[in-house]
């Protein structure tokens, strides 16, 4: 695995491995996209998750490849990622992933990923192959993303409390149920165009560093279609223990608070995506929530569930990072 090129079965191997990350990437974040839709019951669990699908697809008419070029060149030195690279960081994410599901963890896909590929790329070449500045705009975006979540939240709940001031509650309910459809379709699209993009630069850099696509790194459409279309599927199975988690753990959401929460989250993950960080949206829609929640009140939210979930933000990236190096030291037991 660790030749310069690849036989063709193996590098199909590769690739589909990278698919089955995206697709446990839309089913652990499906909680992400219809955990407050869901919570208000606004819409069914089933038809919830056919709704977020859908967005999480129609996101490649939308976004452009700025997250792809991120990962695929921006966290790692490109030149040094070989087939085991790739293998390493795809298992320490995955593996990352399936301990935080198992145990209804939001943690973060896309920083499983970003710890995977620094894990098995500073195994094969030394803290030297790192891209600092790629790496620095992820680290900054764990601490800013929910933040500003949280924020936009909280603006979203005092704006819109002021503009349904004289609206009954009933009126004012529905009204809300309504905007919350298109609340969760934006975060959907959101979703969608931020996480995909990321396993696209994984596959990316894997053709790229066996000479397929030429001295130009870039993304082929076939590589953009299979992503969005795994993604996609993988919100179509839900993540069941995720969006009760999300949904209703950390605080009780009316459909008020699921617009704020949903609008909130989806505006800063827009916005990083045309800027190309790789945020987490678990952490952005988390921070949202905990706003909304703490608008009402400070004790309608369960601070030691939101603690929880930060102890896994925060352990995340070491934690697939180490798995990441770990299976990519295995595969030199493969010449």
């Amino acid at each position: 695995m660790h030749e310069a090129t690849l036989a063709f079965p193996l590098l199909v191997a590769l690739i589909a491995i990278a698919l089955g990350f995206d697709f446990l990437n839309g089913r652990n974040d499906a909680g992400n996209a219809i955990a407050t839709v869901v919570a208000t019951r606004v819409l069914s669990p089933g038809r919830a998750v056919a709704f977020a699908a859908f967005f999480n697809f129609a996101a490649i008419f939308v976004f452009g490849l700025h997250v792809a070029e991120t990962v695929g060149k921006g966290i790692v030195d490109a030149s040094i990622v070989t087939p085991a690279v790739v293998f390493g960081a795809l298992i320490g994410a995955i593996c990352w992933n399936m301990i935080t599901w198992w145990f209804g963890i939001p943690s973060s896909s896309s920083h499983a990923l970003v710890g995977g590929l620094l894990g098995a790329g500073t195994a094969k070449a030394g803290f030297g192959a790192i891209v600092w500045s790629g790496v620095s705009k992820t680290a900054i975006a764990i601490v800013l993303s929910p933040t500003l979540g949280m924020i936009m939240a909280l603006l979203l709940v005092l704006l819109t409390s002021w503009a349904f001031l004289r609206a009954s509650p009933a009126g004012a309910d529905k009204s809300f149920r309504r905007l919350q459809l298109i609340s969760s379709a934006l975060f959907s699209l959101s979703h969608g165009g931020n996480d995909a993009q990321k396993t696209m630069g994984i596959i990316t850099v894997l053709l790229f560093s066996q000479g397929m696509l030429g001295p130009v790194f870039h993304v082929p459409i076939w590589v953009m279609i299979s992503c969005y279309l795994a993604i996609a599927l993988g919100t179509l199975t839900g993540g069941w223990r995720i969006i009760e988690t999300m949904g209703s753990k950390i605080t009780r959401l009316t459909p008020h608070q699921g617009f704020c929460a949903e609008a909130g989250g989806a505006s800063v993950i827009f916005a990083a995506s045309f800027l190309g960080i790789p945020v987490s949206t678990t952490h952005t829609i988390t921070g949202a929530i905990v706003g909304v929640g703490a608008a009402r009140r400070a004790s309608a939210v369960r601070w030691n569930i939101a603690s929880r979930i930060v102890i896994a933000w925060v352990v995340t990236i070491p934690a697939s990072a180490a798995i990441g190096a770990i299976f990519f030291e295995l595969t030199r037991l493969f010449p």
